[in-house]
Parts: structure tokens; sequence; C-alpha cells
């Protein structure tokens, strides 16, 4: 059974210069699993997440036929029923800590703040959740790091104490996006371990959201690619190399290849079908 569906989701923004739609007809669904998103930057992947979330704000305009989570219709919930959703079963680990964190609050208060106000839980009780949760991500001195401030803490450690937010309380749905971004590759690889120990330890579903086609084909078990606001294309991850659509190929054709010819790499070339495809 999917643990969440989302049939012909539409987001669309008001400019000056007339509407924008930002997403346009997307439809998939999700079980207890990991799914990529992947696309160039623009192409709707965060819009979709946050959609999803109920985190897309006026002017904003939101529709889709119907987004199911877990029988429940996500299109159709005012605020006060997304609001005992969003953070309790559903979750979202932005793109950079640096703009995620409070600068002036420390990192324990901000770990512990949902929980003392949303399920009345007692200081002690909230820290040792967090403290917990942080053991969880592989932060080796959890004390150090629930005293001290975002500006104290490399964007690796930063990174992993927004998975940790996230994770306390328990989600069933987590939705990272592009969690490895700004992180070298050896954090990258003990990010992933992390997510990877939470889906199949937990059963919970994974919306990973990048633009590292190459990460995403080692990490997650189907793939969506995204072009202005559409999929073009669904594919299993371990075949991401054998995919048609020509905009796919195009990503995978400007990868650098280590070892292969030096010189330009391939431009895209853009077909306005696609947009219709």
């Amino acid at each position: 059974m999917s643990l969440l569906e989302v049939d012909d989701l539409h987001v669309r923004f008001p400019t000056e210069t007339g509407m924008v739609e930002a997403v346009r007809g997307v439809s998939f669904s999700l079980g207890r699993e990991r799914l990529g998103v992947v696309g160039e930057s623009g192409s709707g992947k965060t819009i979709t997440g946050r959609a999803i979330l109920g985190l897309v704000r006026k002017p904003g305009q939101v529709r889709a036929r119907r987004m199911l989570f877990d029988g429940i219709d996500l299109a159709r919930l005012d605020e006060r029923g997304m609001r005992r959703l969003r953070g309790q079963r559903m979750a979202m680990i932005m793109q950079d800590p640096k703009y995620s964190l409070n600068p002036v609050m420390r990192i324990g208060r901000q770990l512990t703040e949902g929980l003392r106000l949303r399920e009345r839980m007692s200081p002690a009780e909230a820290r040792r959740r967090a403290l917990d949760a942080l053991e969880a991500v592989k932060i080796r001195d959890p004390e150090r790091v629930y005293d001290a401030y975002p500006h104290e803490l490399s964007g690796g450690m930063g990174q992993r104490v927004m998975i940790a937010m996230m994770l306390i309380p328990g989600p069933d749905l987590l939705i990272a996006d592009e969690p490895t971004s700004a992180l070298d590759v050896t954090v990258q690889a003990e990010v992933l371990k992390i997510l990877d120990d939470l889906v199949r330890e937990r059963g919970m579903g994974l919306i990973f959201i990048s633009h590292d086609l190459k990460l995403v084909s080692r990490f997650c078990d189907r793939v969506l690619v995204m072009y202005r606001g559409k999929v073009v294309e669904e594919i299993a991850a371990d075949r991401l190399d054998q995919a048609r659509h020509p905009y796919t190929r195009g990503l995978l054709n400007c990868l650098p290849r280590i070892g292969g010819p030096r010189g330009h790499l391939p431009v895209l070339e853009r077909d306005p079908a696609w947009e219709e495809a």
C-alpha cells in the first residue's frame, strides 16, 4: 500500500507579467522507500515537496485532484489539520542549515521547542529526547552540540542537527531537499547512511530531492525526472543510465567523466515538445 499518492498537482504564482506555473500536473506514489526527484534548478522539485507539506504561502496557489497521505487527503485539509500532521508524521529537511537554524538560539532550544509546545513535555524529558536524536545522527559530543549556537558548527554538523530535528517526532514521511549538497564526500556518505538506516529500520518513506544524478542512482530506489514543472520520466534508480527521455539523456551526457575526453562539456539542447509531454 502506498504511503503517499499525489495526483495532478499544480502550483502557480501570480507575477507582474502573468501567472507562472511552477508545478504542472505532477503525479506519483511513494511507499516505504527512497524516491529520488532530480532536475535542474527551477524545475519544481522543492516546490513539489513544500506543496505536499502545505508550505506554499499566498499568493501561491496549490491544487491537486488528490494528495493522499496514509489515507488522508492533504488537498482538502485546513491549516489546523496540516499542523497536526506536519512535524509529527511528515517532515522536511531544508537545503542549507545556515538558513534553517535560528542563529540566535542554541541548538538545544531549537530541538526541544516543538516537544515542549506540542507534546507538553517536561524540559528534562525534552532534553533527553534531543540528545538521543543527536546521537542517532552520529554526533560524537551531543552535549556540546546541544549547548552550541549554529555558527559554532560545521556545515556537516549543522546538516545532522537538521536531520535530528526532523526525526525527533518519528515521522512516516521525510522530504530531504538536497541534504548533502554543501557537504564534502566523506560527510555526505555519513549523512546518506543515516537516512538509509532510517528508511530500513523505521519503515519511513523518503523523498530525496537532488540535482546529482550519480548520487541518486546509487542511493535511491526509484527516480522522478522533472523539467519545467513536469515529470518527464520515471525509472528505477539502478537503470538511470538507461533512461530514454532526451532531457534525462541530456543531463547524463553533461556529466564530466573521469578518464573521459577533455574539452567543453556538451550543452543541453532543449525541445519545446518536452513541456507538453
